[in-house]
């Protein structure tokens, strides 16, 4: 009977020796897991605030095609309203740009925006207080 119990000690010991290498093994790969995402949500921010920055740039940067002056920064929706050549006191067109790089694609919302402005559903309005 002693050697029962014996056996079962060393059964129960090895049991507790393999749980504890399996959960040290998925501890190794949860931290290798949230590393690496940590990482890549690092890298995306990094890329973001970039973007952002290069988008308040791009006007000032040779053979941009409108003038900085003629610029207002949206940011939301779209990216830029360029009143063509107000600048110069002669306004040619009212613009909305978007600003996209590489193969980049618009959002919903900014899709909704563009259908909206071709079907020429844009207007004017003055608020007075």
């Amino acid at each position: 009977m002693t050697l029962e119990l014996k056996e079962i000690f060393i059964l129960i010991l090895w049991l507790i020796i393999w749980l504890f290498v399996w959960i040290l093994i998925w501890k190794i790969i949860k931290y290798k897991t949230l590393k690496n995402e940590r990482e890549l949500s690092i890298k995306k921010s990094k890329s973001v605030i970039l973007w952002e920055v290069y988008e308040k740039v791009l006007p000032f940067l040779p053979n941009f095609p409108y003038a900085p002056r003629d610029m207002t920064f949206v940011g939301k929706g779209i990216d830029y309203i360029v009143f063509d050549g107000i600048s110069e006191w002669s306004l040619r067109k009212i613009i909305f740009l978007e600003v996209k790089s590489g193969s980049s694609k618009l959002n919903g919302n900014e899709k909704m925006i563009r259908d909206k402005i071709l079907e020429n559903k844009v207007e004017y309005k003055e608020y007075r207080i």
